[in-house]
Parts: structure tokens; sequence; C-alpha cells
């Protein structure tokens, strides 16, 4: 099944890839004629699923987005105060190449800028291990893959890096650098000349989003402390001279890159990013930003809105058959469900649906086998649905209907935005409207009789047509409307109830609060059980719809146990069977609070 995300992003992708607008940098010879065709958007979970589309197996260099993963790897060989000591964190709102330095000290503004990135690159140890190699393998390891450099990108970044080598020298004047600025130069070159695609860009994103923790892997890349400073200069500084505009429209900690590529993090939820190499004058992708905006307005990213940690909603997934329905069924319609109750599955849920809540119980959905028809999604402990929630799941509705299959909610509040989706106030609920439809799409017809004689009950099956027939000629037969009280709790033993047609349920009070216990239908018998609680009915037995019955009566039954014991025997050994096991099954099924 497609998920809803998928098809956002395809929806997204084909609104955006018509946006013609900016040009690809041209300040590096061999990065000029990059296609402007290219687009890819990628999103990846603190989990490690990632969502593409487009061109995202296309590698291209990563240029400036090196910098926060340079700067984590500073920070962690060296500590904060060190590095602090050579960079500050301050925006600039300069462009990214602007000699931003403190005039007393040459301290630059912060790490995202040229000056600040190679300075950084100064700072990450290369005593036992060359640098840059340490840098590649950090590289690697957020992005979850052996990354590579382009050579011939380094040569070109190189040769015409002017402004680069006079700020390095620069910062060489005023010791922030200490030794030759030259082999730093090199490595900043080879950094920026890393190639990655959009996959790769959204697992190093969502490597940030995760603490430090590689999603896909599980390698701890950088510590916690590394990714919080990092993302803090991210969101300030990450974008430049554009930062301001950024964070009130997009609201994450984000990098851009002249090669096309942009990341963006929410932390504890998601890595995204996307390429496309026409830049805007800021030095960003002009589609990277467009998208971006789209995506945090619609999904609800912006960290005012979604800075709660990204943890699954997901409880507990299961299918009905470890659930069973307090309705009791046939033999052969307890078979059929046993064999075909995995074809029901329910999913609960917990605390907000925000976007990353919400997408791990998409994902859940849409990875279910394809034979499973009826989806059910309980969400009883769930306090907020966001509007992505709701769009998602209204999507995810619609999917599952296309392929002929079903989406049932269970929920105590009624959240109004999801009220055109099937909904019951009850698990049980759920449970039994779940077992009747496989009943109904698989079973026959006998399996969910709304009839039943009293010569066809299960209950009587021991006993020949003539014992069958003495005792029918000894019963009450009575009908009684919806919603009223068939036996109450503590009342004697009243005699053995036959529903011929209709419902009851049965139900009474524990600590204060009603429990509801079973469903019985048409072919099942109540009344019984209570011989075995000391002759008082233990439970409330309440019609549901138009009831129909027959009764033998506890004086019918001494009459009989008087003029015929052979046959009265004969009669409560069936009865006796019959109940034991219904017992044991309410033994097994935890009961479910009356809703």
């Amino acid at each position: 099944m497609r998920s809803p995300i998928d098809i956002y992003l395809a929806d997204l992708y084909d609104d955006l890839v018509g946006l013609s607008a900016g040009t690809t940098y041209q300040g590096i010879p061999a990065m000029a004629d990059a296609d402007n065709s290219k687009f890819a958007i990628a999103m990846a979970t603190v989990d490690g699923h990632v969502y593409q589309i487009g061109d995202a197996e296309l590698e291209f260099s990563i240029q400036s987005i090196s910098k926060p993963f340079s700067y984590a790897l500073a920070l962690d060989d060296i500590g904060l105060d060190a590095v602090d000591e050579k960079i500050d964190v301050e925006p600039s709102g300069d462009a990214f190449n602007e000699i931003s330095l403190a005039r007393n000290t040459g301290r630059p503004a912060n790490a995202m800028i040229n000056a600040g990135a190679i300075t950084t690159i100064s700072l990450i140890r290369d005593r036992d291990t060359p640098r840059f190699e340490r840098i590649l393998d950090h590289f690697s390891a957020a992005a979850g893959r052996r990354l590579k450099l382009n050579e011939s990108l380094y040569a070109s970044e190189a040769l015409t890096g002017h402004r680069n080598r006079a700020l390095a020298y620069l910062l060489r004047s005023f010791d922030i650098i200490e030794t030759d600025p030259t082999p730093v130069l090199e490595d900043y070159f080879r950094a920026c000349s890393v190639m990655v695609n959009t996959h790769d860009l959204a697992l190093m994103a969502a490597t940030l989003a995760n603490g430090g923790t590689q999603p896909a892997t599980g390698v701890q890349v950088m510590s916690k402390d590394a990714v919080q400073r990092t993302l803090s200069v991210m969101t300030t500084c990450g974008m430049y001279d554009d930062a301001g505009a950024w964070i009130a429209a997009v609201g994450l900690p984000a990098k851009s890159g002249v090669g096309g590529g942009l990341i963006a993090v929410l932390p504890g939820q998601l890595g995204l990013a996307i390429y496309s190499p026409a830049l805007d004058e800021h030095g960003s992708s002009v589609r990277g930003v467009a998208a971006s905006e789209r995506i945090s307005s619609d999904m609800g990213l912006h960290f005012v809105r979604a800075a709660r940690l990204g943890r699954s909603a997901i409880r507990e997934n299961y299918d009905i058959t470890q659930v069973p329905s307090h309705i009791r069924h046939t033999e052969a319609a307890e078979n059929l469900l046993e064999e075909f109750g995995e074809r029901a599955h329910i999913i609960e849920l917990a605390g907000d649906l925000l976007f990353a809540g919400t997408e791990s119980m998409v994902r859940e959905v849409s990875e279910l086998d394809e034979w499973v028809e009826l989806v059910i999604l309980d969400l009883r402990r769930v306090d907020e649905v966001d509007t992505i929630a709701v769009e998602m799941i209204l999507q995810l509705h619609r999917e599952l209907t296309a392929e002929g299959r079903t989406l049932a909610l269970v929920q105590e509040r009624h959240f109004e935005a999801l009220e055109s989706l099937r909904s019951f106030s009850s698990r049980n609920n759920a449970v039994e409207w779940a077992q009747s439809t496989l009943l109904q799409r698989h079973g026959t017809p006998e399996m969910m009789p709304e009839k039943v004689a009293v010569r066809d009950f299960a209950a009587l099956a021991p006993l020949d047509e003539a014992d069958i027939a003495l005792l029918e000629s000894l019963m009450e037969e009575t009908r009684i409307e919806d919603g009223r009280i068939v036996r109450r709790t503590g009342q004697e033993f009243g005699g053995v109830y036959f529903i011929l047609s209709g419902k009851v349920f049965t139900s009474s009070v524990q600590e204060g609060k009603p429990v509801r216990h079973s469903t019985l239908s048409a072919g099942m018998t109540f009344g019984e059980i209570a011989l075995g609680s000391d002759g008082e009915q233990s439970t409330r037995v309440t019609s549901m719809g138009q009831l129909h019955l027959k009764v033998l009566s506890a004086e019918a039954i001494t009459a009989l146990e008087a003029e015929n014991p052979g046959a009265a025997l004969r009669f409560w050994k069936a009865i006796a069977r019959d109940a034991y096991t219904r017992v044991e099954s309410a033994i097994k099924d935890a009961s479910y609070p009356l809703q």
C-alpha cells in the first residue's frame, strides 16, 4: 500500500519541479554546469526509515553542509570551551564567504560561515590518523555508508578558492589558526568535495535529530553535547544572511550548500534533505527552500509547534485472535475466526498524534500484509490529533478503501475531524464488528444465524429429539424490548433462558465501575451460571434490540426432576458441559470496561 507520506512527497515534488528560478553556483568551475532539472526530497525518521522522491540517489558535493558535521567532530575532539576560544556562536548576518571576524581577536562569528568552518578544520585532531581521513570517516558514519572524495572537484576548488585562502591566512595572522594554513585549507576543500546523495543527507540530518546516533546503524557518531551545540548554531547561523526569515518561516535548524543540497533537523523526530542545484541570492537551493517551507507548514514541524520527542505513538499491534470479543459463537464460527482473525489488526496509539507519531503509525499500517482486510486504530489514549495527523489518517483511509480494505477507529473522545470514518466507542465493539465482518465475508449463513430453533441449540446437542421436545413443551415464550434488564445481579436462579433471536449482554459492577463481560446471541443460553453462585444471578443481563426468548423456568425444572429424573439428569449434564466451556473462555479473556 502506498504510504500517505509517499503520496504527499510525490504531490509536493510535482508542484515544485517546475520552479525554474535561480542559477547554479558559478564560483567553482566543476559545478557551474550542474543540471537544473535534477530534484530530490528525502525524509529520514529517528528510527531509520527514509521516504524519498526524485533523484535521491544522484550524487553531488556536500559543500557547506559539511560544516555542522566538522564542527561536531571538533567539539568532541577538544571540547566546547576550547572550540569557543577560537569560534564564536553569534549570527553574522553576512553571506557565507564574508570576512566576519572579530575586530580585535580575529575570531570568526560562527562555524557555519567559511571563516569559522576553516577554523573548525584546524581544530580537528590529526595525530594518529590523518585529519581528512577522520573527517571522511565521521561523515560516512553519519550517512551510514562509505562516502568518497571527488578528486577533480577538490582540485577545482583548490585552484579557484582564492578568497578562502585569504581568509585562512588572515586567521593565521590572528593565531586563530596556529599552524600552517595550507594543509588546513586542503582538508577544508576536501571536506566540501565529499560526494553525497539526498538519501545520505537525510540520514545525516536524522543522526543530528537522534542525539548523534545514526538511526539505521545505531552507531553513536557524535556526543549529545556536540549535537546540542551544533543544532543551536545551525538554528541561528546555518542559513547565513537568510537565517531570520528561515527560522520564522520554517523553524528548523538547517544548513544549505552551494552544491544544491539543504538539510533541516527536527530534534527527536526527523531529518529532511533536499537537492536542487539552482540557488537563490543567499546561496541556498530555490526548490530546497520552497519545499522546506511547505513541509514545515503542512506537517506542523516548526519547532514552536513540534518541540516534543518523536517517540512512536504505537503501543501495541495485534490481530483480533489475541483479544476475542465477548460474543459467544458457534464452534464453526470460532474455527473460522481462528483461521481468518489475522486479517483484522488493531493498532493501539497513545500520546499526541503530531507528524512523527502519526508517521510511525502510517508506516506500520503500510507494512501490514496485503491480506489484512480490516485495520482498527485505537485512539482511546490519544490526547491530541494535529492537522497533519488528520490528513494522514484520512489519506490512509482512502488508500485502504481503494484496495478493498477498511479502516475503523476506537475513540472515547470524539475527534470531530475524523467523524467521517467508521468509529466505535470501545475496543470490544470494534472487535465484534471485525468478527461479524469476517464471518460475513468468509463464513456461511449458519455461522451467524438471526433465528435459532430450540432443537438447534448447541447446548442441547447431546440430547435426543425426544428429550428436546419434552424440554420445549415445558418452556415459556417471551419477547422483550431493547434495553430492558432481563436478569439482575443477586436474583435467585430463575431458570435457563434460550435466545431464539436478538442479543443480550452481561455486565457487573467492579470497584464502582460497570464492566461488560459477554454478548450472547441467537442459539445461546444464560441463567444457568447462577447455580454456581449460591443460586444467585452473578451478572446483570440486558437486552440489545428486540429479544425473543424461551425460558425453562426453575419451577419447570423442579417438576421435570420429579416426573422424569432421567431426562432431567441428561439435561443438566448437557447444560453443565456448555456452561463449563463458557466459563473456561471467560477466564482466558480479561473483562473489558463498559463504555
